[in-house]
């Protein structure tokens, strides 16, 4: 299996499938056909089919897919049995709501450090973990090979962190900076977060469906 051939909008729906496959895992639900997982993707039967068959198809005519087993294949093209060790840098709102609610270890990663340069909350602890000051950041990602960094710090900062991190190793970046990481770490894989751009998106809909309802 080639997947250097696969789009990128087939793999940016595995984690759609994925969340409906454990939905349905958690109701009880043993095997579920191409036209019903379409049903819940909002999708096309068709389109199922050829989304999974990109990974080798999974299902059998006639009787559809097992949810269990599905769930589990698409996790495994996801990673999400690595168990990626990542830091978080920044403690501010975002960042402290990101370490204390998110299931990082149900998403293919281990959060093993937070970082900030706030004095007055070094030693604080988020879910056991105790924030450090970011000047220890370089070192303790090259003594603990880490794999991912998650980067909820103002976009000024970000040149600097970033460049300390990807100098100890670190090439993945969950990005909710507006530091255009690619643009200086072409090599980077970098996921961007723009909280302002989706909700802009939103107003733009939103703006749209008033101005047909004025024009009709």
């Amino acid at each position: 299996m080639n997947k250097d051939n696969i789009s990128k909008s087939v793999i940016r729906r595995l984690p759609r499938y994925y969340r409906f496959l454990t939905e349905l895992e958690e109701n009880g639900t043993e095997r579920v056909s191409s036209g019903k997982l379409a049903e819940i993707m909002r999708s096309t039967a068709s389109q199922v089919r050829q989304d999974l068959n990109c990974f080798g198809g999974f299902g059998h005519q006639g009787y559809g897919y097992s949810v269990t087993y599905l769930k589990g294949e698409i996790a495994k093209i996801l990673g999400l049995d690595k168990n990626f060790k990542a830091v978080l840098v920044g403690a501010g709102h975002i960042g402290t709501a990101i370490a204390a609610h998110m299931k990082f270890e149900n998403l293919g990663f281990r959060l093993v450090g937070i970082f900030d340069n706030n004095q007055s909350i070094f030693g604080s602890k988020i879910n056991e973990l105790e924030i450090r000051d970011v000047s220890e950041l370089q070192s303790f990602c090259a003594d603990n090979n880490i794999d991912a960094a998650f980067l909820c710090i103002p976009k000024d900062e970000a040149p600097e962190i970033v460049g300390s991190l990807y100098s100890s190793g670190v090439r993945c970046f969950w990005n909710f900076t507006h530091y255009y990481i690619q643009g200086d770490y072409p090599d980077a894989t970098v996921e961007n977060v723009h909280l302002s751009d989706i909700l802009m998106t939103l107003c733009y809909s939103m703006n749209e469906a008033v101005e047909k309802n004025e024009q009709s």
